[in-house]
């Protein structure tokens, strides 16, 4: 058996060198969009890997169509950039080429989820229960710990929350190395994960290893069934996407249709969590032109069979209603753009749970030792978010170093800084920490 499969690995090897994979990118067949046609031998996740691409380019995927029955693996993507303009700068042209072209044959690809080693970080993955103020918790004991947080993205959904963090050594600004101190890592944040929720479990996982965050984030969502509700969750069904799935007898297919608000990545979400339950994607159609996106999918699962029974087609249903849900985001978006410093999430994210604020997801990056921080904040209580609590954290902060994004109409902007709010912000830059709304420096 061994010895077949790796037969049948080497001839799928040498099929792919013998037919390589052809881009085309046309920016004259459509006036506003960029055309980028994708032929290549078919391989169960490749659907996937392109759309990944595509979206780690931070482009908009407005129409698209599939097919991949037989051997062969044919798809069509109309793309515009996030301000809606065709694609012109060669050098994301030339990296999709590349990445997706005849040379990716021959490079191993970054785009799996499969764990590549990493000198300069350890990535920690999380999920446990969700509640107002976690991220501060595990903040907390991150630079207790002198762990600086380097990169993170934290999702909420359901009641269930996960993380994906990667930090470095305080000390050497590299992976941390010291087994018994990443065994305290794992220790202290299960034990925060846990919290006194004992019917749902935690788990925390420490590597070397560089992962692609967002398709990692679903695995780890879906592992923990987070798509599981329960009986009082039904206040919501008019904002949930609308997912049906139906068998095509006559063709052995499963047509999967998805009708929801559009936004960025939803197509990889949808297609992501489709790969992961192991299903193949044979043909597409993919709308998403207006404020409402259509997706339609003509699906078998990957032993050859469409959905066999009810139980598996509302598990269906309810993990691609999960999917898309996972990375909408309730509540007020904030952005921190900083020098970034140990201790610096720990103590914004203090400030928040201090406020009375639950952060619902966040995405936490570090480029040239300048921090920029997009959190999404919700009341703890489930109020609207007053108007005074956030003008008294831009006071803390820095009105300059903290923005407001897409505020309710409630939230009017402060007229004038005066000069104590200058002096909070110089105290927020150095080593500082919240207590009763007033900023102490202890550097």
């Amino acid at each position: 058996m061994s010895f077949s499969n790796d037969m049948d690995d080497e001839y799928e090897k040498l099929f792919r060198r013998l037919n390589p994979p052809r881009v085309v990118i046309d920016n004259e067949a459509c006036k506003n969009a960029t055309v980028i046609s994708v032929d290549s031998a078919n391989k169960h996740g490749i659907l996937l890997e392109v759309v990944q691409v595509l979206t780690d380019l931070n482009l908009i995927i407005t129409k698209a169509y599939i097919s991949s029955d037989g051997g062969w693996f044919m798809d069509v993507f109309n793309v515009t950039d996030p301000d809606g303009n065709k694609v012109t700068d060669e050098a994301i042209l030339d990296y999709i080429t590349k990445s997706l072209g005849p040379e990716s044959c021959y490079t191993s690809s970054m785009r799996s989820v499969g764990v590549k080693q990493s000198t300069d970080h350890t990535s920690i993955e999380l999920t446990g229960s969700d509640r107002p103020g976690l991220l501060s918790e595990v903040s907390a004991v991150l630079t207790h710990l002198k762990c600086n947080v380097v990169n993170a993205e934290v999702w909420t959904h359901n009641m269930r929350a996960a993380a994906v963090m990667q930090v470095t050594d305080e000390e050497t600004g590299s992976a941390i190395t010291d087994p018994e101190k990443l065994s305290r890592i794992q220790e202290l944040l299960c034990n925060v994960l846990k919290g006194s929720n004992k019917s749902r479990g935690a788990r925390t996982d420490v590597s070397h290893g560089v992962t692609h965050t967002e398709r990692r984030l679903h695995q780890m969502m879906f592992a923990d069934r987070d798509y599981e509700r329960g009986n009082n969750e039904e206040l919501d069904e008019k904002q949930r996407p609308n997912v049906s799935v139906v068998n095509w007898y006559e063709k052995d297919y499963s047509i999967v249709t998805i009708t929801s608000k559009d936004r960025p990545k939803l197509l990889f979400d949808t297609v992501c969590t489709l790969t992961d339950m192991e299903y193949v994607v044979f043909h597409a159609n993919i709308d998403a032109e207006g404020p409402e996106a259509h997706q339609e999918y003509y699906i078998k699962h990957i032993d050859g069979s469409p959905v066999k029974s009810e139980a598996e087609r509302q598990r269906i249903i309810q993990c691609l209603e999960a999917a898309i849900e996972r990375r909408v985001s309730e509540g007020l978006k904030l952005e921190l753009c900083t020098m970034d410093r140990v201790g610096l999430l720990s103590d914004v994210t203090r400030l928040f749970r201090e406020n009375s604020l639950a952060v619902t997801r966040a995405e936490v990056t570090t480029r040239a030792g300048k921090a920029v921080n997009t959190f999404y904040v919700s009341d703890a209580s489930g109020s609207p978010v007053d108007a005074k609590t956030i003008d008294s954290i831009r006071q803390a902060i820095g009105q300059t170093m903290l923005k407001v994004k897409g505020s309710p109409e409630e939230l009017k902007p402060v007229s004038q800084e005066s000069p104590t709010r200058f002096l909070f912000g110089g105290l927020f830059k150095s080593r500082s920490f919240v207590n009763f709304g007033l900023v102490r420096s202890y550097s």
